[in-house]
């Protein structure tokens, strides 16, 4: 009879997944010693999942219920004093977990986040310390941005704090600057400044040693970069009649579909720096381009970029990017403050630009 739990099952509890996860760890093969640590294995993860996923959307509704408390008094000196005694009850029933500074994270996480979003995708998908810091960011653009990483890249929390740390934000919207709409390189693809301090570079070293320790430590390299990227060649040869030209890095964006060349150089941008990549991408586009792809893309990585000179050349109608590299970094809030710098600069640019074409057009 539908609702009556069948014998031997927990009533509410959906099993599917766990014995699907138990047929498949039986359907493996081998010894039953590894049939059998494969089931407690991925046993492991099905329950962590699960209990990620309760204890996310338990916070969510205390939060919805403090806060609807809270306005049913319509006095915030008293709603403080519901939050302080409700903390005091909690905690002598249930211990630690439960004192102010939780109860009103969970209270601005319930307002931050829609239940639907919650419920169905997001508390399945991130934990309850991915949302912890993500409630720190209080742009809901930015926020949005981490969201849509850490689900695409399975970001750890750690990953995501670095992230969040390095306003990778504001990096992506700074390298936006130079793609305004109709460009071949799509948007949202690309950071500006690249924060390589994995490297483990100092002071001098030449473009050899930065491709070295790129590929040497390509894992960090790719999550600096961008999600999907994977490694395709190093010093990749491209004859042009009886001439040798070599590209630094190459790789495959498979979120883009398109193959993107990398050239690394060591000091600041220089125009003839275009020239070169463009060459770079009409072969690739000619001869390793497949179909199905899109048009390869260039992204030239300089100790220092000249950004009012990258917009006068116009490099985005030439699908190219050029971006800083940073080997060594400043303090945090020195870092942070750089950064800051850099995007308020880029977003003056846009806004010049904006205001000139409402000039252009009001001319017509």
């Amino acid at each position: 009879m539908t609702g009556e739990a069948t014998e031997g099952s927990v009533p509410g509890a959906d099993l599917a997944p766990l014995r699907a996860v138990a047929r498949a760890a039986e359907a493996d093969g081998g010894a039953l010693v590894d049939r059998v640590s494969r089931l407690i294995e991925q046993t492991r993860g099905f329950v962590a999942a699960q209990t990620n996923a309760a204890l996310t959307l338990r916070n969510w509704y205390i939060g919805q219920m403090v806060h609807v408390e809270v306005l049913g008094e319509q006095r915030a000196a008293y709603g403080s004093r519901i939050v302080a005694t409700l903390s005091h009850q909690l905690t002598s029933r249930y211990g630690a977990g439960f004192d102010r500074t939780s109860l009103n994270r969970m209270v601005k996480f319930s307002q931050m986040f829609p239940e639907d979003e919650i419920g169905a995708t997001l508390s399945h998908q991130l934990s309850w310390s991915h949302f912890r810091l993500l409630l720190r960011v209080e742009n809901p653009a930015a926020r949005a941005f981490y969201i849509e990483q850490a689900v695409a890249a399975r970001l750890s929390v750690r990953a995501l704090d670095e992230l969040i740390g390095k306003q990778g934000y504001e990096r992506k919207e700074i390298a936006n600057t130079q793609t305004p709409a109709a460009s071949p390189v799509p948007a949202d693809s690309f950071r500006d400044p690249y924060l390589l301090d994995f490297l483990g570079l100092r002071d001098a070293y030449a473009e050899r040693d930065l491709e070295e320790a790129i590929v040497h430590d390509l894992e960090s390299f790719l999550l600096e970069v961008g999600n999907g990227w994977a490694f395709v060649a190093r010093q990749k040869r491209m004859t042009i009649e009886h001439d040798d030209f070599y590209l630094d890095l190459l790789f495959y964006s498979r979120p883009l579909r398109r193959l993107i060349a990398v050239e690394l150089k060591i000091g600041k941008f220089k125009a003839s720096h275009k020239g070169q990549m463009e060459l770079y991408l009409k072969w690739l586009n000619r001869y390793e381009r497949r179909e199905g792809e899109e048009a390869p893309v260039g992204l030239i990585l300089c100790t220092e970029t000249s950004r009012e000179q990258i917009e006068l050349l116009e490099m985005h109608k030439d699908g190219i990017v050029v971006a800083e590299y940073w080997t060594a970094l400043p303090p945090k809030a020195e870092l942070q403050a750089r950064i800051q710098t850099i995007y308020h600069e880029a977003q003056e640019r846009v806004a010049r630009r904006r205001l000139a074409a409402t000039d252009d057009d009001s001319d017509e």
